[in-house]
Parts: structure tokens; sequence; C-alpha cells
């Protein structure tokens, strides 16, 4: 069971499996109130979604045309269901009269995305922003009804998926529980702590928000230190008990301000990049080299949300977090791709681009970076395609010149499969960086081969890096690689502090 979950996980883009997860919640629903558990008819919650994804669609379509901007279709349908999940459906005797409400949150929740940001990167969570102004405008505010007792079962096991995924637990449980604390803290004295418990998971949004609406990329803290911040100030501003003077703030407006928050601290921009040049870096490996519409900084190891103009896209949509392979040295940016056998949509229409075609860069983000002290022993470990982040650093350590006791350790299935040996290879001549190779189909090793055959195991770290114990350790690769590699560190006595991993949050 367990195996196949995360199969799942692996092979489903974060933003897929919020859209699951969504449709799981609705289908729930919709089946309680067709028995009668919850307080409205099955009639009502098809009105509501239909008349919001219509709206939602409508708008988005009609601001990607004039803006000629890629029409992305997952986030449309993801805003439109969180709106249909915390707006309750109306009575059926009132469809018709409910229509002003549901209208106006679907068009606000598009429109707020492409008016109100600043270097073509939203501030606000779009679902929170709608309903936030619908509040302020018509007086009609969302109730959070996928918040209540009968739906608690069905948020909490999709929640704790969607969590796994992203891998912000940090944010998450700093969120929950600066929740509790203020609730704790500030209810009377008289209550009692099981029963507020009870309250903040039955009656209200509490898991539903820290998997969805906190943890939407495009608007939260792109380190760990902000997301802590992020959560913390949310979680505060969450509790029913906080207010400022006669203010009491709704979930939407903690929400809006930990935005404003998170849009402060964080990288900013969006930026559209043209194809430069397309070439084989190794088997089934290719760079895609973009011209720069205007210079942005990062740091190597980073990556970034790239956006594809495909209005057909697969199951797993048309946006893809990839790690910049390209050196903040470097004029250009550089995507390193790896191809397998019945590649997805996104790598087909990826493949397919021509010179001078466009691609959308935004969401910069990722703490796998360069630590700060330049003397702290490294070793870096890629697996495959998992090369591109150490691309980054070594082509940056090359260019300043720059002298860091770093040891490469990369495998590939196959000799052919090897990618960026000319930079290993520099960075070997020039700053004295040692690269050791394995290849783990022993089948097919080539006879002159001089690196090691089959999987890093004990003996090949132990003999290659002696002093394992003193180094830090930055993993990046497939999850079973990782993972794996990660055990056999924490076997090794390598201590968890000293294991750092690659993770953004989709596959390509």
């Amino acid at each position: 069971m367990f195996s196949f979950v995360n199969n799942f996980l692996n092979r489903t883009t974060m933003y897929r499996l919020v859209l699951y997860y969504l449709e799981f919640l609705l289908a729930a629903a919709f089946t309680l109130s067709i028995f009668g558990v919850l307080p409205f008819r099955p009639l009502a919650l098809a009105f509501s979604l239909f008349v919001l994804l219509a709206v939602s669609w409508a708008v988005n379509k009609i601001f990607a045309g004039i803006l000629k901007v890629p029409a992305n279709s997952e986030s449309v349908y993801i805003t439109a269901l969180i709106l249909a999940l915390i707006i309750t459906p109306p009575a059926v005797n009132k469809l018709v009269s409910s229509l002003s409400f549901l209208i106006w949150a679907g068009v606000w929740a598009q429109t707020g995305k492409y008016i109100f940001n600043l270097n073509r990167k939203h501030i606000f969570n779009p679902a929170a922003f709608a309903v936030a102004l619908t509040a302020l405008t018509i007086n009609q505010s969302a109730s959070w009804w996928v918040g209540t007792a009968p739906m608690l079962a069905f948020v909490l096991l999709g929640g704790l998926l969607v969590i796994k995924k992203v891998q912000r637990w940090d944010m998450a449980i700093a969120f929950v529980a600066t929740v509790l604390a203020a609730m704790l803290t500030l209810s009377p004295s008289a209550s009692i702590p099981a029963s507020i418990l009870y309250r903040a998971l039955t009656a209200s949004p509490l898991v539903f928000f820290a998997a969805v609406m906190l943890t939407e990329p495009l608007t939260q803290p792109h380190t760990r230190d902000g997301r802590l911040a992020f959560g913390i100030l949310v979680g505060w501003l969450f509790a029913p008990q906080v207010h400022f003077g006669s203010l009491y703030f709704t979930p939407e407006l903690a929400l809006l301000a930990g935005n404003v928050f998170a849009y402060l601290i964080s990288p900013k921009g969006r930026y559209l990049l043209k194809l430069k040049e397309k070439k084989m870096a190794a088997t089934g490996v290719y760079d895609f080299i973009f011209q720069k519409e205007k210079p942005f900084s990062f740091r190597p190891g980073q990556y970034m949300e790239w956006t594809l103009a495909n209005n057909r896209p697969d199951s797993r949509g048309n946006r893809r977090y990839l790690t910049l392979a390209s050196s903040p040295t470097e004029t250009d940016a550089l995507l390193g791709v790896k191809f397998y056998p019945n590649p997805s949509g996104f790598k087909q229409e990826l493949v397919k681009l021509k010179t001078g075609n466009g691609i959308i860069a935004a969401q910069l983000a990722g703490d796998f970076v360069l630590p700060d002290n330049p003397g702290q022993k490294l070793v870096f470990v890629a697996g495959g395609i998992g090369i591109t982040p150490f691309r980054s650093m070594l082509k940056y350590l090359i260019d300043r010149q720059e002298h860091r006791p770093i040891i490469v350790l990369y495998s590939n299935r196959l000799a052919g499969e090897i990618s960026y040996q000319n930079v290993l290879e520099e960075a070997r001549q020039r700053l004295n960086i040692k690269t050791v190779y394995a290849l783990t189909d022993e089948k097919n090793v080539p006879k002159d081969w001089q690196g090691v055959r089959g999987h890093f195991n004990r003996d090949v770290v132990s003999k290659e890096i002696p002093d394992f114990k003193e180094r830090t350790f930055l993993i990046s690769g497939s999850h079973n690689m990782v993972e794996g590699f990660k055990k056999l560190l924490l076997n090794m006595g390598v201590k968890r502090r000293k294991i750092k991993t690659d993770f953004f949050p989709g596959l390509a």
C-alpha cells in the first residue's frame, strides 16, 4: 500500500495532485449531500461548481488572449474548485439569486492574477483574494464549509498526501501549532484544551487551509526560514480570537496578509525566455539554452517554474519545476532535461520548441545551494539528470576561480548517459575537484571503464572519501536514488544534519 502511494506521488505533479484532491473532496461532498449529511442539495453543489468553472475558464481565457501569455488550465480549475469548497452552495430555490455572488467570485479569482501583480508575479492567493473582495463589495463571503465534521476524514486523508508531496511539513506544522497555541492562550480559562482541539478540527478549515491554501506555491516564501515565519504569521491571524480593535481576521484575510509578507521577502519576477539553441548533451538528455529577456539573479542549484503555451496538456499539465543547470555567471539560462520512453506532454512540447520560441519562467526558489562557508567539506552525489544543480554550482566556482573541498560521486546506468563531463573535467583541472563515476548496468560497462561498476556502496564511499564523516553530502537524483543513498549514509554513521537532499515540487 505504501509503495503504491509513493509511486503515485512520484508520478504525479504537485498541481495535478491538488486537482485530484479537490475533485475527491467534491465527490465526497456530493455523495454526503445525497444522503442529507451536508446542509445543501446535490443540485445546488453541481450548480455552484458549474458556474464557478465556466466563469473562471472564460475570464482566464480572455486575459490570457489579451496579454498573450500561456493559459494554465490546471490553475483555473484548482481555483474554481477551491471556491466551490469554501462558498456554501445556495438553496435550490435561490439558484438564480446566487448567480451574482458566484460570478463575482469567479471573475475576481482570475482577474486578480493578471491585474494585481508586480513584475508578472501575482501577490495574492486567487481564491482568498476573490472571497475577501466579495465580502467587501457585495457583503457576501465564504463560509469555508469544507472545514466541517462530516468532511474531516476526507480532508485529512488527501491533505496529508498533498503536504507529503510538496514537502512543506515545516510550514504546515508551524501554522497548525501556532493556531492551536493562539486558541489555547486566548480562549477563556474555563475552556478545556480537548474541546478547543476538537473545534479547531471540526468547526474550522484548519486542515484544508494548511494543505491547499497555505502551500499554494506562487504566494509562499521559498526558503525554509521564510516558510516558518509565513506559517507562524498566518497561523496567528487565522485563530478566531485574534483581532485588532474591531477587526477580526477571517481565514482569507489571514492568508492575504501572509501573502504580502511572502511577496516582500521573496524573489520577484516572471520572465519570458526565448530558445536560443537545443542540443543533445548525452543519451536521452537535451540541453535547452534560453536567451533571457532581462538578467535575473539566482543562486547556483536553485529551480524555477517553467510554463509552456501548450493548449492540450496531458494529465500532468503544462508547467514543471526544473533546476537551472546554468551558472549565475553565464549569460543564458540552461535547462538539462532527460527524455524517457513515452515522455509527458510537457516534454513533447518542450522538444518541439524552435529557435525563437518562448517559455515562461517564474518562482525562483530552492535551498539546495552552496553553503556560505567556503571551507566546508562537501560531497556532491548525483544520479543521472540529478547532475544539473551540480553543473550550476561547479560552473559558478570555475568562473569565479573559487576553490572548495568538494568530491563528486556521479552514477548513471550507461556510459553514454553521462552529462556535463566537460564541466566536471574542467573542475578537476582548475579546482582539483575529483569526480568518481559509477555505471549501474554492469552487463554493459565498457571494457576500458576506470570507474565504479555497480551502485555506490559503503566500501566505495569509505575508499574514495576517507573523511566522509566530516563532510556534508548534497544528494540529487530520482526519489529512489536519493532515499537509498541517504539510508546508506545514515547506516555509515553520517549525521542526519549533514545530509541535504534536492527537492522541488513536481517532476518533469
